[in-house]
């Protein structure tokens, strides 16, 4: 009788030990995995509430500038009127911008051609910009006088610092810091006799995270600067 031999082979798979430490390895990988996405997910967060903050601002600014630049369009002065055209305490300026767009314009009133204060015809003829505090944050506000009744400021850009407007009685060159300009090549002058207005805006991005944390981004300021000629005050020389 042949006698079948049976073999005894150990049964396959992982010890406790082993176990612990593939988990132990496992977690770790995890971690560090976690750590790179959550620092990449604030880079990606921060990079974005920086190019739309940014974008706001630049078109505001360019707004402000090109209406800024018509001030005092067939009127005696510059257009600026100097008791709405201030500084508060918290060292933010404030800027009204007259002009008598419709001078030419036959399809209006000849009030409204002849001069200022025709509501709804003379849109865009009295305008002030100005910074309202609202939701811990600064809005870069528009209000026009002659929209129509009951016309409110319409915001232009959130998340601002701070809107600075220096006035010269010629182009002047500047450095800028600390959200600002500094050193002009030639002294301020009364808004009254302004021919040339520089607007210094800053952009404030807040922390992301607290330090030493993973994806932790400092706050940061960026300064946009306009240089603004009032043309209309005086046109030869620019």
């Amino acid at each position: 009788m042949n006698k079948q031999m049976k073999f005894h082979h150990p049964e396959g798979g992982f010890s406790l030990a082993e176990l612990i430490i593939a988990m132990a390895i496992t977690i770790t990988i995890t971690g560090l995995a976690c750590t790179l996405l959550a620092r990449s997910m604030n880079l990606r967060w921060r990079a974005n509430q920086k190019m739309d903050a940014m974008a706001d601002a630049q078109r505001a600014l360019n707004i402000m500038s090109r209406e800024i630049a018509n001030a005092g369009f067939n009127l005696s002065d510059n257009g600026l009127v100097p008791e709405d055209s201030i500084t508060d305490e918290n060292g933010n300026s404030t800027i009204r911008i007259r002009s008598n767009l419709n001078k030419f314009d036959s399809s209006v009133s000849s009030a409204a051609q002849n001069g200022i204060g025709v509501a709804a015809e003379d849109v865009g003829e009295d305008v002030k910009y100005f910074l309202h505090a609202a939701n811990n944050t600064n809005l870069l506000a528009r209000y026009d006088a002659y929209r129509g009744v009951g016309a409110t400021p319409t915001v232009l850009a959130n998340r601002l610092d701070s809107l600075h407007i220096h006035y010269f009685g010629q182009k002047v060159t500047y450095s800028t810091s600390n959200c600002d300009i500094s050193g002009p090549s030639s002294g301020e002058v009364a808004v009254s006799a302004a021919k040339f207005l520089v607007i210094a805006v800053c952009v404030e991005e807040p922390e992301v995270g607290t330090p030493g944390a993973p994806g932790y981004q400092p706050p940061t300021n960026v300064l946009l600067v306009s240089d603004v000629a009032l043309r209309n005050s005086y046109l030869s020389g620019y």
